[in-house]
């Protein structure tokens, strides 16, 4: 009669052990989520590793993560740093690949995104996508020619991964989303826009105008805002400037946006981090509202 019974505890028991883990699990996962109302819309908010260029990559990986972010959009000429010799170049080996995951693992934070990047040929472009394949990149944002474009939508493709089309402000090739949508018309569903609100701003644009107007093809974000409407303004904290953050997410909102968005503060360099950490905080805020 006892060993009957002792057959019948041990399931109850790990039965029980499951149900405890699960909940945990699933308070964890609501904790997450107020901390992080934008992910229950499929948004991925982190930062461009470009706002921490003065830093080494590793070092900007802490910072992101001191600022309540979990990703990361890492740029090619970034110093990789932590005892990893190089740069965060697309041609580096498996061995330094390795590590930096595993350096991302320890701080919480994936790498998202991967740019801007380019090459000047189809072998440069496939190490490109092959790099971002096994680092788990889902978004490569670029200013590539458009003679590559019909390249570049069979590569997304295959490789199951985006390229958004970023732009640089007025005389740069993208500068008008109108230049970037027509180039991409017939091609991949993964070729599509990285939009830059802050650049829209400096080249004289409406950046919910050409929000609206690119629904449907913006793939990723370059989150700024800015202290006044010329080519010359500098990044203040979200909400402060002339950007109209609210808009802009509740524009994302309407379009059903489904993909990443990058911090990039591009002011205050050495001593940054805290404008990056308010201006989240002021963008899930303006999220809940």
């Amino acid at each position: 009669m006892n060993l009957f019974k002792n057959v019948f505890f041990l399931p109850s028991c790990a039965l029980l052990l499951l149900s405890i883990i699960l909940g945990s699990c699933k308070i964890k996962h609501n904790q997450s989520s107020s901390k992080h109302p934008e992910a229950k819309l499929g948004w991925k908010l982190g930062s461009q590793a470009y706002t921490f260029k003065q830093f080494t990559f590793l070092e900007a990986i802490a910072k992101i993560d001191s600022c309540n972010l979990s990703y990361v959009e890492a740029f090619p000429g970034q110093e990789i740093g932590g005892g990893i010799s190089g740069k965060m170049d697309y041609k580096m080996d498996a061995d330094k690949r390795i590590q930096i995951l595993k350096k991302l693992q320890e701080n919480h934070v994936k790498m998202i995104a991967y740019g801007v990047v380019g090459a000047d040929n189809e072998a440069d472009w496939v190490k490109i996508f092959e790099f971002c394949k096994a680092m788990g990149v889902e978004t490569i944002t670029s200013e590539p020619n458009e003679k590559d474009l019909q390249l570049l939508s069979g590569l997304c493709d295959k490789y199951q991964i985006n390229l958004a089309i970023h732009n640089h402000p007025n005389p740069s090739h993208y500068w008008n989303p109108d230049i970037a949508l027509n180039a991409i018309k017939g091609k991949s569903h993964r070729l599509g826009l990285c939009a830059d609100v802050g650049h829209w701003v400096r080249s004289g644009l409406d950046p919910v105008a050409s929000l609206k107007k690119s629904a449907g093809h913006v793939l990723h974000l370059h989150m700024k805002d800015l202290n006044e409407k010329n080519r010359n303004a500098h990044d203040v904290h979200w909400g402060t400037g002339v950007c109209d953050i609210d808009a802009i997410i509740k524009e994302l909102k309407r379009q059903n946006f489904k993909g990443a968005i990058s911090a990039e503060y591009e002011y205050n360099w050495n001593n940054n981090r805290t404008d990056v950490a308010e201006s989240v905080a002021y963008f899930r805020k303006s999220f809940k509202d």
